[in-house]
């Protein structure tokens, strides 16, 4: 094990929004904050409202109620709010973070926009404006198809606005992907981009949405960013977003809304292959986003985040408010960011003077390969913390970054949670001892623990990832589908949220093992085995298929698929299922390899054991294999794959 550790020094210590918390109520260090945190969550999440001035319209009479059950909390009874207030809003009274900078836009070739706190305010009444005009209400479900643009961040602020439902889309999926995500939501409008430029060519987005509608009929209208200024025509059901922006006249107050008001639909792959859609709330999600930029990432008024993301990720919504939400500016950078080197990264958070760079381990990776420094004209000293999720780091990737690039002076926050967390479960902070690859422990507020099969506490070894308390930005279930929500979650272990991770505690610190479930974690993209089979069973010549993650060394994972052909079929066509893969959910989700094979193992009861397949794939024991119906199908894997390495 490595011995690199993170040690913050006095300075930072004291100094830190964490710090503040604490001793504003009483604590002195963060090992009684946790606990605390823990012990009486309504305590503590009234403390975060509190501590960051979260603005309520009118005030919540009580902080959690559970008298519907666990899985079933209510959160902040009784208060009035909107998302737009607590971001947006409330910054506008003082003159001086009006004319502070909110949004910095950069594209490949390096052109910027920015728009100050005042001037994203007026754009989303005018986009708000826009949208009640083509006849948006509260609790419509209106899409985002679009990159990282400031676009993105009016639209989601102007749909909050007006009480209507955000449901953002991975800006890479295909029209297939596109659309069972907007016909499960039932969403009537859909504000894309015509397109947008990586690695200096041209990608029309459009096209893939226009051949998703044809299967939509919920959509009504379609809002079009000219993102690459090619003036698309428009059909009958067409607005252009610059048309949005001024037809609408004024859009009247935001509403106020609930606490538990749906705010946004954030879409993760389940096992089933079908997409989960996760419910978050206005109040719920400013609660949670705010409390982790401010305190795992230290950001406050005036810092500068910016999060290599997509719109599609939980990090995306998250980085808007959570940055606004701290009164800080959000950079956005819309293309590949390798280009036009290797350096990219860091003259962009030098150039924009970045305080909190999020990336991840698959970038990190990426930019490691052919160079072992940055050059030292380059200045990072305005970064402060750097962020990371959505998979597990390797140390000589994780130490590259915190020492060779940044000296060993500032915190990897390498956190983890989920599109259906809204945020972290696990987090370090930048005011506590930090090991190489570490978690660092539970987050604020978040009453996780290890388990073993019985639902007991586990120690040293790897076990499930639960959650014993409810949490603001908890999913408020399955959008439309509670019966799956509590499947997934709550019916492993009752009473305890069951998250699909394996995870280890060891010497105090946390580390992500993997996932327990059959999603793959591709680039820190979750993706479902059955969505990628399903894809392959579209072609006459497969039987049926199973697809696997396999350790990659730049993506962290990598999709391998196996095959079986249909009696009738005489050619191996496995080039073709990549395609077809690629064509249905997007080219980041194209197997890396494909395999025909005769038979796939089996359990009696007919279920692939998918399990067994990347244990044979990976040359490790496939441990109990007393149900499987044929487990000599697995030499045949190990023939076909020999060393996957």
């Amino acid at each position: 094990m490595s011995d690199y550790t993170w040690m913050p020094t006095e300075d930072y210590i004291e100094n830190a929004n964490v710090t503040r918390l604490a001793r504003t109520n009483g604590l002195a260090s963060l090992p009684e904050l946790r606990a605390r945190s823990v012990a009486d969550v309504r305590w503590y999440w009234d403390a975060v409202v509190h501590d960051l001035g979260l603005p309520f319209r009118e005030p919540y009479r009580e902080v959690l109620d559970i008298s519907h059950g666990v899985e079933y909390p209510d959160w902040f009874v009784g208060g009035r709010i909107n998302i737009v207030d607590g971001c947006l809003q409330r910054w506008l009274t003082d003159p001086v973070s009006a004319q502070r900078t909110a949004v910095v836009h950069e594209t490949e070739d390096g052109a910027t926009r920015t728009l100050t706190y005042r001037e994203l305010a007026a754009e989303v009444e005018q986009a708000a404006a826009g949208l009640r005009a083509i006849g948006v209400h509260k609790g419509d479900a209106v899409a985002l198809y679009l990159p990282m643009i400031p676009e993105a961040v009016v639209a989601l602020y102007a749909i909050a606005y007006l009480g209507a439902v955000v449901v953002p889309l991975f800006s890479g999926f295909a029209a297939n992907a596109i659309a069972s995500r907007i016909q499960d939501a039932e969403a009537e409008v859909v504000i894309v981009a015509d397109g947008t430029v990586r690695r200096g060519k041209k990608l029309a987005m459009k096209p893939f949405l226009d051949e998703a509608l044809k299967s939509c009929p919920a959509v009504r209208h379609v809002v079009v960013v000219d993102n690459l200024e090619q003036h698309t025509p428009l059909g009958a059901d067409e607005t252009a977003w610059s048309d949005l922006l001024t037809t609408g006249g004024t859009p009247g107050p935001s509403e106020a809304l609930d606490p538990s008001d749906p705010l946004l639909l954030g879409y993760t792959s389940g096992t089933t292959g079908k997409p989960k859609g996760a419910v978050h709330t206005h109040a719920g999600f400013l609660v949670k986003t705010a409390s982790e930029v401010a305190y795992s990432f230290d950001l406050g008024p005036g810092g500068v985040f910016c999060w290599i993301t997509d719109m599609g990720w939980i990090m995306g919504p998250l980085s808007i408010v959570g940055t606004h939400a701290n009164a800080g500016t959000l950079v956005l950078y819309e293309g590949s960011p390798d280009v036009p080197d290797r350096n990219r990264l860091w003259h962009l958070a030098e150039r924009h003077e970045v305080t909190m760079l999020g990336v991840s381990p698959t970038l990190i990776r990426t930019l490691r390969t052919g160079t072992d420094s940055v050059p030292a004209e380059i200045n990072l000293s305005s970064v402060h913390t750097v962020g990371s999720t959505g998979e597990p780091w390797d140390p000589d990737s994780y130490e590259w970054l915190a020492r060779d690039v940044f000296g060993s002076r500032v915190p990897v926050i390498n956190f983890s949670g989920g599109t259906e967390v809204g945020g972290s479960f696990l987090a370090p902070y930048p005011v506590e001892a930090i090991h190489s690859c570490s978690l660092g422990g539970p987050s604020l507020g978040m009453d996780v623990d290890v388990v073993d099969p019985n639902g007991q506490p586990v120690r040293g070894e790897p076990g499930e990832l639960v959650c014993r308390q409810p949490w603001p930005s908890m999913t408020r279930g399955i959008w439309k589908d509670d019966e799956r929500y509590l499947e997934a979650y709550w019916s492993t272990f009752p009473g305890l949220w069951r998250h699909g991770d394996y995870a280890l505690v060891d010497d105090g610190q946390w580390y992500i093992r993997g996932r327990s479930d059959d999603v793959m974690n591709i680039a820190g993209k979750r993706l479902a085995a059955a969505e990628v089979e399903a894809a392959m069973a579209t072609h006459p010549a497969v039987s049926e298929a199973a697809a696997i993650g396999v350790p990659d060394p730049k993506k962290g994972e990598a999709v391998w698929a196996f095959w079986v052909p249909r009696a009738d079929c005489t050619e191996d066509v496995s080039a073709e299922l990549v395609r077809i893969v690629a064509d249905e959910l997007g080219k980041p989700f194209a197997p890396s390899a494909v395999h025909q094979v005769s038979r796939l193992p089996k359990t009696r009861s007919a279920k692939i054991l998918r399990r067994a397949i990347r244990a044979a794939v990976l040359g490790i024991d496939p441990g109990d294999l007393s149900g499987a119906e044929n487990p000599d199908a697995l030499d045949e894997i190990r023939a076909v794959v020999g060393d996957w390495k």
